[in-house]
């Protein structure tokens, strides 16, 4: 039991760090990691927990930049979305959806680090289609993320107000995804336990993301997580081929 409560501690640092320095990526660092020692019905609750209060401490440090005007088009463009995206999980093979995710991300990724991205571009109504393509991707292979990653890089928006954003609408699907996985019985007593061994590395993990977060000036952090989402597709893609 000892060696899990540290390995898990080590995994709340970096699933912690990596969030407090880029804004997303906790739970596709962390999942992984956490099923290699605990039962995936474990692990799933344990990982949105502790996501969900990495987002919440990034949103009190940067609540001087939240806006409402940002989050809310995306939130109610997933609403529709994530219907959407279980009608098409009974229709469709989940493995062909996560192969055109990944493909996506990477070529989005590749195009950006080597061409300009059309910056500022995008605004308006785009907010509710992305919106509504991250909630059927939520829907359809729990994965509502990227596309939210997606319009944010696009924006002309700081980088302060890119990361609030992000974390604006991973805190709300990410409560609305625990009180779903409280209501059929996931959240434990066992992963109440494990959440509350990996609080204290979490803290620190997402102190030392956001010291690191504020060496990089706005087209560092663009560039920084154009690499990321790259890494989201070719880990996407693993996993599906």
């Amino acid at each position: 039991m000892t060696d899990i409560y540290l390995f898990l501690t080590v995994v709340a640092f970096l699933a912690g760090l990596i969030q407090g320095f880029s804004g997303f990526g906790s739970v596709l660092l962390s999942l992984p990691l956490l099923v290699l020692f605990l039962d995936v019905r474990e692990a799933i609750p344990l990982a949105n927990l502790m996501g969900v209060v990495l987002t919440v401490l990034i949103i009190v440090q940067l609540r001087a930049h939240w806006e409402w005007r940002k989050i809310w088009p995306l939130l109610a463009g997933a609403c529709p979305g994530i219907p959407a995206g279980v009608w098409l999980l009974t229709r469709m093979d989940p493995m062909h959806i996560q192969i055109v995710l990944g493909a996506v991300l990477l070529s989005y990724a590749v195009y950006g680090l080597l061409f300009r991205l059309p910056i500022g571009r995008l605004g308006g109504a785009w907010a509710y289609v992305f919106g509504f393509f991250a909630g059927g991707l939520g829907g359809a292979v729990s994965a509502s993320g990227p596309p939210v990653i997606v319009y944010t890089s696009l924006q002309a928006w700081t980088k302060d107000q890119i990361k609030v954003t992000l974390q604006g609408f991973f805190v709300v699907s990410g409560l609305l995804i625990g009180v779903f996985q409280a209501a059929n019985g996931l959240v434990t007593d066992g992963v109440i336990r494990n959440f509350l061994v990996s609080v204290p590395t979490l803290l620190a993990g997402t102190w030392a993301g956001s010291l690191l977060y504020g060496k990089f000036r706005e087209e560092g952090y663009r560039r920084v997580m154009l690499v990321l989402l790259g890494a989201l597709g070719v880990f996407t893609l693993a996993r599906a081929l």
